[in-house]
């Protein structure tokens, strides 16, 4: 069995899944660094049974994941889930369809148009990149002179992607979030994300604490991974007092800090998932 990982940096989550994989008796893992990667139009051909995704780029994982599957390859995740998860207009397009639960969104094109949305859903509001990730770019937007002052900032001095405004309605999560891991067909763990920062990202200095796996957390996202495609995920979610809201959708998730935190060996059962869905099964 030939099994691909695709990767940029070699990371913790890297290392253990490298290590996994190569404990397992009958597979070959073949790593290719997606910064030597050359494609080439039309000769193309791959031998392997399955791609494992592991870009910390989105822009090279999602080319290069519709490129092996145009060759035939089944990837982990497929680019029709890197696409939706990359975008948060996307994201929250795929769970609105589905009737996932979610805080409000207002996307508009224009500071005009932008500035009269979150006065519509009232502040604070925050404004996110629909392109991004680890916390980047967000700003919570407490009023008008704020909201004002960011458009414009973002308007002369932004990308192509920061020509396109997704604002999100404010939640009060009282210091912690819930991140959510799912392989396939099961909900395998999850974590608070603790941070005096409104701000709860890991990356960006949260802390992590287990987070006891409710009947309602594994359904709502179970629903959330099969709104996107499926496959190996994190959904991060807020605590309400009307229940939990899906906030985001991750698509190649880092899980380095939750195994010892949860006890669970995520690592291990994606490679059990992986090589299920090479030898014709996985599900999810």
């Amino acid at each position: 069995m030939r099994i691909g990982l695709l990767h940029s940096l070699i990371r913790k989550e890297e290392k253990l899944l490298i290590q996994e994989f190569r404990n397992r008796p009958g597979v070959e893992l073949i790593l290719i660094d997606d910064r030597q990667l050359i494609l080439t139009p039309g000769q193309d051909g791959f031998s392997l049974d399955v791609l494992l995704e592991r870009s910390i780029n989105h822009s090279r994982a999602l080319h290069a994941l519709r490129w092996f599957e145009s060759a035939g390859v089944r990837c982990i995740n497929s680019s029709r889930v890197a696409f939706v998860c990359g975008n948060k207009l996307w994201t929250t397009e795929a769970l609105s369809r589905r009737g996932i639960p979610q805080p409000r969104v207002k996307i508009a094109f224009t500071e005009t148009s932008a500035l009269q949305a979150m006065e519509e859903l009232g502040y604070p509001v925050v404004l996110k990149p629909a392109l991004g990730s680890w916390g980047r770019l967000l700003a919570k937007v407490n009023d008008r002179d704020a909201a004002e002052a960011i458009l414009e900032h973002k308007t002369i001095l932004g990308s192509y992607h920061h020509s396109i405004f997704y604002i999100q309605e404010y939640i009060e999560k009282r210091g912690r979030d819930i991140r959510s891991f799912v392989i396939g067909n099961e909900c395998v763990a999850a974590i608070y994300r603790r941070s005096a920062h409104w701000i709860t990202n890991t990356a960006r200095g949260g802390q992590a604490e287990n987070c006891p796996l409710t009947q309602d957390l594994r359904h709502i996202s179970l629903q959330a991974a099969r709104a996107v495609g499926g496959g190996v995920v994190a959904i991060d979610l807020f605590e309400t007092e009307n229940g939990l809201l899906v906030n985001e959708v991750n698509s190649t998730m880092e899980f380095k800090n939750s195994i010892h935190t949860t006890g669970i060996p995520i690592h291990r059962l994606i490679v059990d998932y992986v090589i299920a869905v090479a030898r014709g099964g996985g599900g999810g």
